[in-house]
């Protein structure tokens, strides 16, 4: 079940997609909140914020993602995780990602710098306090990053079903290449009403959890928030999905489809 977490948690914060667009999605103040459950049983909550701040005397956004067990599940499997990324205000790369994790005993702190100067990441694992470098690829995100890297860039107007788009992630020690397909647009109903998305499928690997690579569904309000609506992972049990439960301080205005 704790891999069930960490793999919702990780499409949840990053799904990645390339595009250029010149106008900024999202603002410091955001703030959403997800509800993850399996079938009817609410399994967690997530929340994802946006805050200014400044790192090493740059301005910087810092990013914040949690995700917590809930309800019964928190009585025989507790899961704190926490995820952070400080990001350049006008470039979107990372500077600083944060990955702090306790999913039923098993444990991570680790803490990424990226040295573009270097061509570099600096991972230090604080449980091990331990540190090593690893080479990274020109325009790499970290597995939040690229989320907002993608709000910022994403140009719906020009998007095809069909489209198949690659970005370079380094998450831990490595560099990932994800394909993620566009799928088309849909009106989906929500706790809020009905919502206009555009729906993609990131491919994951067919293992022992996920049926086949083309198991995962990201649905996106196909407006200038861009913002996370819904995720469904069809696993070998049955499947997992993680729905935006409230939000606030988006820099656009929200619209609800009406009939």
């Amino acid at each position: 079940m704790k891999k069930l977490f960490l793999i919702l948690l990780l499409f949840l914060f990053a799904y990645p997609v390339v595009a250029q667009d010149s106008h900024s999605a999202f603002d410091a103040g955001e703030w959403f909140k997800f509800r993850i459950h399996y079938g009817w049983f609410t399994a967690s909550y997530a929340t994802l914020q946006v805050k200014d701040e400044t790192l090493n005397g740059k301005p910087v956004h810092r990013i914040i993602g949690e995700g917590k067990s809930s309800g019964v599940l928190s009585l025989f499997f507790k899961v704190e995780d926490l995820y952070e990324t400080y990001i350049d205000k006008n470039e979107v790369k990372p500077y600083r990602f944060i990955r702090k994790i306790n999913e039923g005993g098993h444990t991570k702190d680790i803490e990424i710098n990226f040295d573009y100067a270097q061509n570099e990441a600096l991972v230090f694992n604080k449980k091990y306090n331990t540190k090593k470098k690893f080479s990274i690829k020109s325009g790499v995100q970290d597995m939040m990053s690229s989320f907002y890297y993608l709000r910022n860039n994403i140009k719906t107007n020009s998007l095809k079903k069909g489209d198949e788009q690659f970005v370079t992630m380094f998450f831990d020690n490595e560099n990932y290449r994800f394909k993620l397909k566009f799928l088309g647009r849909e009106v989906i109903k929500t706790k809020m009403g009905k919502i206009a998305c555009l729906k993609f499928r990131p491919y994951v690997q067919a293992d022992r959890i996920f049926k086949e690579e083309e198991s995962m569904t990201v649905w996106v309000s196909d407006d200038d928030n861009r913002m996370p609506v819904r995720i469904k992972a069809d696993i070998l049990v049955g499947s997992i999905k993680a729905d935006l439960d409230a939000f606030k301080g988006l820099k656009h205005p929200f619209k609800i489809v009406v009939d």
